[in-house]
């Protein structure tokens, strides 16, 4: 496999495995962070609901945009062109008998 291909395979596993994960943190963080995520629990007969805390939704949008640049960074370091650096010929000094 050429480098071409390798980077294609690379950046299509890493969007499914951290950019979609990552769409879907930042939409539940934005609307946990908005105010308005109930969650309802139960332990040993016990009911409690309320909403989840607006600083867990920050953390999840967080978390969620970095699993979002994840797959882009991938993306741009291995499908960029990457300059070919001239190959420098050495000097001949004169007088320099190694």
């Amino acid at each position: 496999m050429d480098k071409k291909t390798t980077g294609m395979i690379a950046t299509v596993a890493a969007v499914f495995l951290c950019g979609c994960p990552g769409l879907f943190l930042c939409i539940f963080g934005a609307v946990s962070a908005a105010g308005v995520m109930p969650y309802t629990s139960e332990l040993n007969g016990v009911t409690n609901s309320g909403t989840v805390p607006a600083g867990v939704g920050v953390a999840l949008l967080c978390v969620g945009l970095i699993f979002v640049a994840i797959p882009i960074a991938v993306g741009f370091f291995t499908l960029r062109n990457k300059a070919e650096s001239p190959e420098i010929a050495p000097i001949d000094i004169p007088g320099d008998d190694l």
